[in-house]
């Protein structure tokens, strides 16, 4: 039986997915039992435990508009769910269900997934590619898989071999070794489950290897659309993916521009952050840990002059709903992953993720597209445009009282690039090097900035934001 609760869960997704079905009135008995075997093999594909067509909810609002669906009807002359049964091949355990919903009534036909082999209809086998039904025999590969997924279960990071298997683990072990913990030569891969069962490297391994094979990208475009001109783009991955997600929550503190506030000021002037680092924090460390690596699609992060969006792949996991979700209750993705991030005090187990960011930002900040989660964290600007300076890279910076134009298109720079040198802001702002050299030494002299390392392999760390 499905709770009123779990069908207002079904209805708040954005969009119908390749396991769940609206419909309002029309069918024929022939095009529902097409359904129930595309919604069982959808159901097999993604891994959820049942498909869902649900009658009486508008397939576009997704609003409860009641139907006159009728489960007991006759198909010349043979009950509906005769019908189906008898031409559905292994026997699917299908079954309706009648209920009122804000006083409309509302019938859901619940589809086990395919279990042993795809299910078929009339001896043809189907299934869903986004809201459309499709015969299954067009699309081989998809085929393929979904056999697959019933012989072996889904493919995880652990059971999915590595496509690179000359891998190395140095930053992996000079990671733990920054933590206290050593790894053992001899036991590692073992106790980090590193291995398929046929000794190859697997996904996790390749995630957690000197090179990962994965881009991780932080895009910033100067206006509030992909449209206009981008203005940056840093990358942070082929490499260890603990030190890419590390380098990434770095430079969230590079763009968490802390603003001063001096409306209303009567003697102590306050200080604004753009954005609430915890909730920007944990958004990220989600993204990483919850994404849907197996694919080998990573993580968005893309900046804009008003928000920051940050996009994981995949959805939520079948045993997750979307209360439980927003509850702070989570359903590791990648349940290793998740263990190691533990382990590593990079995220913990109390489940206080998902309520920091509504907290900070609402329910709203989180929209659910075709297998992708997306967070925004919005910027909160105090000061007019009018009031902030623009500089040539078209990014926003604020005017800083007391140093030149160069000092601040340096210090903006530094800001968006803290591995930037002095060479590179010569090209970079067209200034000589006495230009640069001395402003390096007043932002310096005046506490904005510090130099960590060398001036070519080292970085420089923001004091005053």
């Amino acid at each position: 039986m499905v709770s009123e609760k779990e069908i207002r869960d079904l209805v708040s997704y954005k969009y119908e997915k390749e396991w769940l079905e609206f419909k309002q009135n029309r069918y024929t008995p022939e095009t529902l039992g097409e359904y129930i075997s595309a919604l069982s093999n959808s159901a097999a594909y993604v891994g959820q435990p049942y498909g869902y067509m649900i009658f009486g909810v508008n397939n576009v609002s997704h609003a409860f508009a009641g139907t006159a669906f009728d489960p007991d009807s006759e198909v010349r002359g043979e009950p509906l769910k005769h019908f189906l049964a008898r031409q559905l091949a292994p026997e699917n355990n299908f079954s309706f269900q009648e209920l009122r919903i804000d006083g409309n009534r509302i019938v859901v036909l619940a589809i086990p997934a395919a279990k042993v082999a795809p299910t078929s209809f009339g001896g043809e086998r189907y299934i869903r590619i986004g809201s459309s039904k499709e015969n299954l025999r067009k699309y081989p590969e998809k085929e393929s898989y979904l056999f697959s997924v019933l012989r072996n279960g889904l493919p995880t990071i652990l059971n999915t071999p590595s496509r690179y298997q000359n891998l190395t683990f140095s930053q992996l072990k000079a990671y733990y070794g920054s933590r206290g913990l050593i790894l053992s030569e001899e036991t590692f891969r073992k106790n980090l489950e590193l291995l398929t069962t046929d000794d190859e490297y697997n996904m996790m391994a390749q995630l957690l290897s000197d090179d990962s094979h994965m881009p991780i990208r932080v895009a910033i475009f100067s206006g509030r659309t992909k449209a206009d001109r981008m203005y940056s783009v840093r990358e942070f991955g082929y490499r260890c993916l603990l030190y890419s997600l590390d380098e990434v929550l770095r430079y969230g503190d590079v763009l968490n521009i802390i603003q001063a506030d001096e409306r209303d000021r009567i003697v102590e002037r306050k200080e604004v952050p753009l954005f609430e680092n915890q909730a920007f924090r944990e958004a990220i460390v989600n993204a990483f840990v919850h994404n849907d690596w197996v694919k080998g699609n990573e993580p968005m992060i893309t900046v804009f002059s008003d928000r920051i969006e940050i996009l994981s792949r995949g959805e939520l996991p079948p045993e997750q709903t979307m209360e439980g979700f927003f509850a702070g209750r989570s359903v590791p993705v990648n349940p290793k992953l998740s263990e190691i991030f533990m382990q590593l005090h990079i995220s913990e187990k109390t489940g206080r993720g998902i309520p920091k960011i509504i907290e900070a930002y609402g329910k709203d900040a989180f929209s659910f597209g075709e297998n992708t989660i997306t967070v925004t964290i919005p910027f909160r600007w105090i000061n007019e445009m009018g009031a902030a300076e623009k500089n040539q890279g078209g990014n926003v910076a604020l005017n800083i009282s007391g140093l030149t134009k160069s000092q601040v298109r340096i210090l903006a720079s530094i800001r968006d690039n803290p591995n930037i040198n002095r060479s590179q802001l010569m090209l970079e702002l067209h200034l000589s090097k006495a230009t640069v050299d001395t402003a390096i030494s007043k932002l310096k002299q005046l506490g904005f900035i510090e130099r960590v390392g060398a001036d070519k392999n080292g970085y420089y760390k923001i004091l005053k934001k």
